[in-house]
């Protein structure tokens, strides 16, 4: 019959000492994490179009422009 093993008993070995590592910074990406991100997944045909963030944000930006023009040039009218 097999022992089965208690989730809480596994723990790691003792070559797997991380306080006697040397080099880590504890919080290192708090404010990072505390500003937030702004992940998006892009769909294949996009981001090969759009490989880079900054191309992203660059044809985003010139959409927004467009899009602003648009809406002086066409105010719309509301019946009241």
């Amino acid at each position: 019959m097999k022992k089965e093993v208690d989730e809480l008993e596994d723990e790691l070995r003792p070559e797997y000492d991380f306080s006697k590592m040397a080099g880590g910074v504890k919080g290192k990406y708090v404010e990072r994490y505390q500003a937030g991100t702004n992940l998006v997944l892009l769909e294949p045909d996009v981001a090969q179009a759009f490989p880079t963030d900054a191309s992203v944000n660059e044809a985003l930006r010139l959409l927004i422009q467009i899009a602003q023009r648009q809406q002086l040039n066409n105010p719309i009218i509301r019946n009241s």
